[in-house]
């Protein structure tokens, strides 16, 4: 009886000397445990996510080497590996040298062949660069190969037939994007359906997105149920990004049967290996469906993505900067539990417009987290950086005239929340040994409600993909499931949320932020997760109908409520539009690494060039119209 062993691992990117390791300890693992065959993760040699290293001619002769120590490592046992894969004698088109997203399949010391490949593996097929997905600009695919040897991907994609044990299997073997081939021209999995296939196996290095594992299910266990064959989906745990935006990688690697039940799946975030036997899948029991809560994914997320990237840059101490509101508070409860209250350091910074509500709130957390806590008044320092600016002369050097500067209450509140940062935060951290965090959320990340060197600052944006709404989710969340308690106060829950640096924005008076969130957070939502982005012309036209709230997913009667006439609307839509495509870009670009746990996340995941808003003629007859009625 076959039995087939899914190792989840750990991939560490950059690194294979780390994953060989990882690798080599599964496949000692699995033949312990009586696996025939052992299947790893999708590139799980190199990882997936190197920014340009891939032009680097060592570190791929350094993956071929690391390579060449798992193949060697198969006496007795199969093993299916991701690698990169190089034809030293060929080029990309790029002019570098050619190299292929590739599917290992290595047993006795050998590599086997696919049927009909020309190379002793199979090359990746469909390459996505959508979203944080690039793989054209490294990677040679199939479609591409057949087109230079004159042929068609149909004849050469093809089953891997194993001999074990006396027995031939012929495997279908798909490497992540093959599998999800909606929106191609080319469906990998179909024409290998035709192959008279004993299992399918799907390598994968497929970062968390929330809700892709319940689409996963529903798309491989119909495949599995249309071909009637058991089907392996590998995926493999870790933290890996592109520079702006910061993805994990979940695992939940799952076994479908041939009628496309979910039979096995592993545990979120957890290194792991299972063996199951090929022939008795078939009977096995489906696994009931979870009814878990999408922020329990989302807290697991965040949890892992902090954890890991502070190991990473070798971080053990935080600095959050809290002001009693929502989003600081939730990232302080986060940090204890990473790091441990004992390495947490909350520090409060009031001003003459912070009431004593929040103060007494920022207080009532830190108490709850018991953690370390810091209160430094910035009064005195902001007052004094405002004197020295409207007092000092400015000389015109050309004329010898003087002039001085007339700090507004704009430029005013600006200089509040850099001496927070730059001067209070960035100081206690050095002095504390740690780093600093970004507290913004999803929406002040949209329109750019945040200062430059100021609250924009920070070493990691973890709730920056988190609209407001589930930033309050992810507040109740932890204090009913993961301290059990009242951690994060039910008063900053209820307060109105604020930034506080003006008396226009004094909170014991109900005043707060300019952003309306049961509205905003989805009118920003559709600017950038909808997979048809949505512009002014859209939410214009969806006003005219009277849908706003049904295509955006709001509450209905806020459009109403918040805006009384269509001038009131569109001044609001502009006004937010602007931003969005505006300054809001520059502040991103400078703006802390994101942690994604989005369809859409800022940074690489949302590719922005800085050229100003734009409406299209229908928004502008559209308006017109509205307005003249």
């Amino acid at each position: 009886m076959l039995k087939i062993a899914m190792a989840q691992m750990e991939v560490v990117p950059g690194h294979p000397d780390v994953n060989t390791a990882t690798i080599l300890r599964f496949i000692e693992e699995a033949r312990t445990k009586g696996a025939d065959v052992v299947i790893f993760p999708e590139m799980a040699v190199p990882g997936y996510f190197l920014g340009d290293t891939w032009e680097q001619s060592a570190f791929l002769r350094d993956c071929e080497s690391y390579g060449r120590d798992i193949i060697a490592a198969s006496k007795d046992i199969t093993v299916m590996f991701g690698n990169v894969a190089i034809d030293w004698q060929k080029k990309n088109n790029d002019g570098r040298v050619r190299k292929y997203n590739a599917f290992f399949i290595a047993r006795d010391g050998e590599l086997v062949q696919p049927d009909n490949m020309p190379y002793p593996y199979t090359i990746k097929t469909l390459m996505p660069n959508y979203r944080e997905f690039d793989d054209t600009r490294h990677f040679f695919s199939l479609q591409k190969l057949a087109r230079e040897l004159g042929t068609t991907p149909s004849k050469l994609l093809s089953p891997v037939t194993l001999k074990i044990r006396g027995q031939r299997y012929r495997a279908g073997c798909l490497l992540c994007e093959d599998g999800w081939s909606d929106d191609y021209e080319f469906a990998p999995f179909a024409l290998l359906e035709k192959e008279h296939l004993d299992f399918y196996v799907n390598i994968s290095a497929s970062p968390y997105t929330l809700g892709k594992n319940d689409k996963r299910n529903r798309v491989f266990g119909r495949q599995a149920r249309e071909a009637g064959v058991p089907l392996f989906y590998v995926n493999c745990i870790g933290l890996q990004n592109n520079g702006k935006t910061v993805y994990t990688f979940d695992g939940s690697s799952t076994a479908y049967n041939e009628k496309g039940d979910v039979v096995r799946t592993l545990p979120e975030y957890e290194e792991a290996l299972t063996v199951l036997p090929l022939a008795e899948m078939k009977d096995m029991a489906a696994e009931p469906e979870s009814e878990e809560k999408d922020i329990a994914h989302i807290y697991r997320a965040l949890h892992y993505g902090i954890r890991r990237f502070l190991e990473n840059v070798h971080m053990k101490k935080i600095v959050i900067g809290i002001s009693g509101g929502i989003d600081s508070a939730v990232a302080a409860a986060l940090y204890a539990k990473v790091v441990g209250p004992e390495n947490l350091l909350l520090v409060n910074m009031p001003s003459v417009f912070n009431s004593a509500t929040t103060k007494g709130l920022s207080q009532e957390l830190a108490n709850n987290l018991g953690c370390q806590y810091m209160i430094i008044p910035i009064q005195e320092s902001v007052d004094h950086t405002i004197k020295q600016l409207e007092t000092t002369p400015m000389v015109n050097l050309g004329t010898g005239s003087e002039t001085h500067l007339k700090v507004s209450s704009f430029v005013a509140e600006n200089i509040q929340a850099r001496d927070r940062s730059a001067r209070v935060l960035a100081g206690a951290a050095a002095a504390f040994g740690g780093g600093f965090t970004c507290n913004a959320n999803k929406a002040e990340t949209t329109v750019g409600y945040s200062t430059l060197y100021g609250d924009q600052s920070g070493f990691l944006a973890a709730l920056a993909d988190l609209w407001k709404y589930q930033v309050y989710a992810l507040a109740h969340y932890m204090n009913d499931v993961v301290y059990g308690r009242e951690v994060v106060p039910q008063g900053i829950i209820d307060i109105v949320p604020s930034a506080e640096l003006s008396s226009a924005q004094n909170v014991d008076e109900g005043k707060g932020d300019p952003i309306k969130y049961p509205y905003h957070d989805y009118l920003f939502r559709s600017f950038v997760e909808r997979w048809q982005k949505a512009t002014p012309e859209d939410v214009l036209e969806w006003y005219k109908a009277g849908t706003v709230e049904k295509n955006l997913g709001c509450e209905e009667g806020l459009v109403q409520k918040y805006f009384p006439t269509a001038a009131d609307f569109i001044n609001d839509l502009e006004r937010w539009w602007n931003l969005f495509t505006g300054m809001a870009i520059a502040k991103r670009i400078q703006a802390p690494p994101i942690l994604a746990v989005s369809r859409r996340a800022y940074g690489f995941d949302h590719r922005e060039a800085q050229n100003g808003a734009y409406y299209t003629r229908r928004y502008r007859e559209l308006k017109a119209e509205l307005l003249a009625k």
